[in-house]
């Protein structure tokens, strides 16, 4: 495949990982499915943005670079028929780069949270984080030291979970971008072979 095509193909993956993501994040801001009347009720890793900046909208521009190589000329610049589409590839690298820093990020905040726990009522009577380095993964039984909001172990579990998954495909996809950006830099693009009247592959 064309380095192109390829950066095209990352692209039309990213767009629906980057909405799932989006999706998870709005979805923690409703412990259990429901509106909780306190913000600070909510766990801390929430309101870092895991899913809405890093797996969101840090990835929808790179995915949309991406994407828009297809309209790339070929021979852009100065004459050069290889010129532009190189350039086009050597932008998409730096935007790789900044959705796999934005993915790296919400992977980050996603296994801190999981490994952390969520904010909850205990049975103090106060809220806070009953569950220490993930001593909650595989004791299902524990999960009732939490009172309020009700499910709210497996919802943030479960959604953030999500976002880790998302976050860790998007880090993958964004380097092997990084890698097929630099070799159509280096090396062109098969589809530029023969345009503006050239004769050969760039």
């Amino acid at each position: 495949m064309c380095t192109g095509g390829c950066a095209r193909c990352l692209g039309g993956t990213l767009i629906p990982l980057a909405f799932f993501g989006f999706l998870a994040n709005i979805l923690l801001f409703f412990p259990g499915g429901k509106v909780i009347d306190d913000n600070d009720h909510l766990s801390q890793e929430i309101w870092f943005f895991g899913g809405i900046l890093g797996s969101g909208v840090l990835m929808i521009f790179p995915a949309l670079v991406f994407l828009g190589l297809k309209n790339n000329d070929c021979c852009g610049c100065c004459g050069n028929q290889g010129c532009g589409k190189r350039f086009a590839m050597f932008t998409s690298t730096i935007f790789a780069v900044v959705g796999f820093l934005g993915a790296g990020y919400s992977f980050i905040i996603s296994a801190i949270s999981i490994n952390k726990g969520p904010k909850c009522l205990m049975a103090n009577s106060t809220w806070g984080y009953p569950f220490h380095d993930g001593d909650y993964l595989n004791d299902e039984a524990s999960w009732d030291k939490c009172q309020e909001p009700l499910n709210v172990v497996p919802w943030n579990l479960t959604l953030f979970s999500i976002l880790l998954v998302v976050g860790g495909i998007q880090m993958v996809l964004c380097a092997i971008q990084v890698v097929n950006g630099l070799l159509g830099t280096l090396c062109g693009d098969c589809q530029c072979c023969g345009c503006c009247g050239g004769d050969g592959p760039v």
